[in-house]
């Protein structure tokens, strides 16, 4: 049996999120059906590096699924392309070890989040990033972002209802950019929790605005108390950038 994996770019505003869901639109179950379309098969088990919510987008979302099928590998792209929404793509796919899994073997993610800091926001980019009004101090910004680097319990960065007992996760690299009025939040991880980007997201705007201090941050980590942190931005400022292996 043979093993593929695809690298996935999709626009998340039409979706109720990555996971298949009983009369829900969503990019697992919408690829998966062009696949068996393609393949004839109807056993077909997409395996992505993560879920992402409503709303999220992917620049480099990484899924894997076996076939029987001795479709060439560097045909599934646009035979896939041909057979979903536009609002994913298949960028390429590659044929794997049999033991490969999407999931299982992920190293690194990394994130973005966008804020749009003009003042009145855009009409064309609404679904594909955050608005922010007030002018955001990205200097101090960048100085609480450092504070993310490392190990550490993140208890405090997670929504209710997170199934992951462990809250540990290590940051290996984080980023902040800003162009014109748009501010580029960037965090690599060796895995995040439920939410995890957009509470630290909102919590850098918190500093942004004044309200936190930056070295303020590495209490409010070791405090693991969610109150202590910043609310959970929307899910279309943020996307899924890279999967590493």
């Amino acid at each position: 049996m043979r093993n593929i994996k695809l690298l996935i770019e999709y626009d998340g505003k039409d979706f109720n999120g990555w996971q298949k869901q009983p009369n829900k639109l969503n990019i697992q179950g919408e690829i998966e059906r062009a696949i068996k379309e393609i393949t004839k098969e109807d056993e077909i088990e997409l395996n992505a590096s993560g879920r992402t919510d409503a709303g999220v987008h992917a620049l480099g979302q990484v899924a894997n699924f076996k076939t029987n099928s001795n479709i060439p590998v560097e045909k599934f792209p646009i035979a896939i392309n041909t057979k979903v929404k536009k609002s994913i793509v298949i960028k390429d796919a590659e044929e794997v070890d049999e033991r490969f899994h999407s999931r299982y073997n992920c190293k690194k993610k990394t994130y973005r989040y966008i804020i749009n800091n003009s003042e009145y926001g855009s009409a064309i980019y609404r679904n594909h990033e955050y608005h922010v009004s007030q002018k955001l101090d990205v200097d101090a910004m960048k100085l609480a972002i450092k504070h993310f680097e490392g190990e550490h319990d993140f208890k405090g960065f997670k929504a209710s209802g997170t199934s992951s007992k462990n809250s540990v996760r290590k940051i290996f690299s984080t980023n902040i950019k800003s162009n014109d009025d748009r501010i580029f939040i960037e965090l690599t991880g060796s895995g995040f929790l439920y939410n995890m980007v957009r509470i630290i997201a909102g919590t850098l705007v918190e500093v942004g605005l004044g309200k936190i201090k930056p070295e303020d941050i590495s209490q409010i980590i070791l405090s693991g108390d969610r109150k202590n942190a910043g609310k959970t931005l929307p899910p279309q400022g943020l996307y899924l950038l890279k999967v590493e292996y």
